[in-house]
């Protein structure tokens, strides 16, 4: 049996608060990167900075769960994509299903106005917009894969470590999911020039 001396007690609740600031340092210190991956995932600021404080919130508030000497940074990218995927369920529960208006459509209006060549066209087709656009068409597990990977330069190891799959899984994905965007864009280009 071990003795618990009065002393004992306030030293580890002093080492475990130097250890929870610690942690919180380290997390922070991962803000911007943990952010230019939400981005990628969803498609407005908005979005990616609730999907970031909800991540951070639960990271601290599991903080204990997180074991020194391991990769951050692929630990709070879990949370990040796990948050995310159960937006994408929500979201899928309940789609949005406002009728367009007129204004919705006035950007298209202004391009058919311009009278622009094809190759222009094409440029403002292939903006970053619409290729976040066209991100969000590609189906989640694969988008995933997508963003971390080919966005964040993550190794497909780390990816497969952040989402929890194996590493082949990762590269199918990741095949299936260039795929798709390139039909995407592809659409989008064309679709305008029709």
């Amino acid at each position: 049996m071990s003795e618990t001396t009065p002393e004992a007690e306030p030293r580890k609740l002093a080492e475990e608060a130097r250890d929870r600031v610690r942690f919180e340092e380290e997390a922070l210190a991962l803000a911007d990167q943990v952010y230019r991956v939400a981005r990628r995932l969803v498609s407005t600021r908005e979005e990616a900075e609730d999907l970031m404080q909800e991540t951070y919130a639960r990271a601290f508030r599991s903080w204990r769960s997180y074991q020194p000497g391991t990769n951050l940074r692929a630990w709070l990218l879990r949370i990040l994509t796990n948050l995310n995927i159960d937006r994408g369920r929500r979201v899928q529960r309940s789609p949005d299903m406002q009728p367009l208006e007129e204004g919705d459509y006035f950007l298209y209006n202004k391009l058919e106005e311009a009278g622009e060549t094809d190759e222009e066209r094409v440029d403002r087709r292939l903006s970053q917009d619409d290729a976040v656009a066209a991100l969000s068409e590609v189906p989640h597990d694969f988008r995933d894969v997508l963003v971390l990977v080919d966005i964040g330069d993550f190794s497909y190891a780390d990816a497969a470590q952040i989402l929890d799959i194996p590493i082949g899984t990762v590269m199918s994905r990741l095949h299936r999911g260039r795929r798709i965007l390139k039909r995407e864009l592809a659409d989008r280009t064309v679709g305008s020039n029709v």
